[in-house]
């Protein structure tokens, strides 16, 4: 199944994202993929044929600043969750995407979150992946270090961070042709390590989790939560809470499972992701 590259222009921001279209013609709301630090739209790769076998359009951007999309100077973009979830709300527009299923994995994912309590009457079903949802939740030291002064400055620049950080939160060794897509932007340009930088410096992490903890529970679109519980940085139980007290939540659990699990078991986050689109919603 062909994974098509693709760019668009949303007015000063040149988005790039990857598209999947469904094997057959399908009624079914697209899935929006979003990735996280620091991820690019590569990670969801391995998902994206099966989401098309199963009729569902699936489209991942890279977020501004990361991948291949544009990397603009914190003098024109802040690179806060308030200035991230309005870029993407201007590529969800330029797309013109009506209604869609939203998928979110790690930091940074959260502004997804962001954007759909914002803007529920877009949002048909919810997916979230070990992705920071609680007030208490902190920032790993691993991803803090990107953001001190001075040191930040240098070890954004070093392509290797990515390795560390991606092999710190899946507790595996990435394949080298992986990695080479995700040291790519690092080799290719100081901006990369700078965007990065920017966001760690301005990822207000308080805020944006008050936001979204108390937001979710009063949620009622369809949700899953997909966690893996060897995950170095994020608990299972803020799930565990949420799902409660929420009014239209269910919760999957991955043993042996870590950060980024859509990466390293695919086929099990495949398999509850779809098989939660797919069910017919009892109303």
């Amino acid at each position: 199944m062909p994974i098509d590259d693709k760019t668009i222009q949303v007015g000063a921001l040149e988005w790039f994202y990857r598209e999947t279209n469904p094997v057959n013609e399908s009624d079914k709301p697209p899935v929006l993929l979003l990735h996280g630090l620091p991820s690019q739209s590569f990670t969801w790769t391995a998902l994206m044929p099966d989401l098309a076998a199963q009729g569902f359009r699936s489209i991942a951007p890279d977020w501004v600043g990361y991948g291949r999309s544009t990397k603009p100077d914190k003098r024109d973009f802040a690179y806060t969750p308030d200035a991230f979830v309005d870029a993407l709300s201007g590529f969800i527009e330029t797309l013109k995407l009506d209604k869609f299923s939203l998928v979110v994995q790690g930091f940074l994912a959260s502004v997804g979150i962001q954007y759909a309590l914002r803007n529920p009457d877009k949002i048909d079903r919810l997916v979230v992946i070990n992705t920071p949802i609680s007030a208490d939740i902190k920032l790993p030291w691993k991803m803090q270090q990107l953001g001190l002064p001075f040191i930040g400055d240098m070890i954004t620049q070093d392509p290797l961070l990515v390795d560390r950080t991606l092999e710190g939160g899946s507790r595996i060794r990435v394949l080298d042709k992986d990695l080479d897509v995700y040291r790519r932007p690092f080799l290719k340009s100081s901006d990369a390590g700078r965007s990065l930088m920017n966001t760690v410096r301005n990822i207000q992490l308080p805020k944006s989790m008050a936001e979204i903890e108390s937001g979710l529970q009063g949620w009622t679109q369809p949700t899953l939560f997909v966690w893996g519980l060897t995950d170095p940085w994020l608990s299972v139980e803020p799930a565990k809470k949420l799902v409660s007290s929420m009014k239209n939540a269910e919760l999957v659990t991955l043993e042996e499972v870590s950060h980024y699990p859509q990466e390293h078991w695919s086929e099990k986050v495949g398999d509850a992701m779809i098989t939660f689109l797919r069910r017919q919603e009892v109303k």
